[in-house]
């Protein structure tokens, strides 16, 4: 308990013996984006892309429609042996447009996967010119507005994360 206090204490005078005003500023990295015409094509490729593989999709599910409704119109004159050989057809059809999904929208998919070697690169140039614009006007701390991208830019030496991992250590 005694040792949980020391630390409150040192640690929240540590806080107020190096406050000192903190330049902060604030930039919406979504609406940077969209006004970047390497974004924008990259956007726009990916959507393209992505319209194609879906169709690629529907055609498939389409084929199994069919296969469906010719096993339906079939069915009483298939014999055992027939009907289980449709319905097997028919699901492995099933399954292999649905890998197929996996594979081109999955969460480690192409399109995620082509997202990141397109959008990457535009993401990293406007994060390199926030961060110079910071350095070379002295902002200490730049925010998103949008929120998704939280702190994007800090001075290092508001990072007290060692110093809080040392105190941790010490418990």
């Amino acid at each position: 308990m005694k040792k949980s206090l020391w630390f409150s204490l040192v640690f929240l005078l540590g806080i107020f013996a190096n406050s000192h005003a903190q330049k902060i500023a604030v930039v919406d990295i979504a609406y940077l984006l969209e006004n970047m015409p390497d974004y924008q094509n990259a956007q726009a490729e990916l959507d393209k892309v992505a319209e194609a593989w879906q169709q690629e999709i529907s055609v498939e599910q389409d084929k199994i429609k069919s296969l469906y409704n010719k096993y339906q119109a079939e069915l009483v004159l298939l014999s055992e042996e027939m009907k289980k050989q449709k319905e097997d057809e028919i699901m492995k059809a099933e399954r292999q447009v649905r890998e197929m999904q996996r594979q081109k929208f999955g969460p480690e998919g192409e399109l995620f996967q082509k997202r990141q070697s397109l959008v990457s690169p535009v993401q990293e140039k406007v994060y390199g010119v926030i961060q110079e614009y910071a350095n070379e006007r002295g902002y200490d701390i730049i925010l998103d507005k949008g929120g998704s991208s939280g702190i994007i830019f800090t001075n290092e030496r508001y990072d007290k994360t060692d110093d809080v991992l040392r105190a941790i250590k010490s418990l």
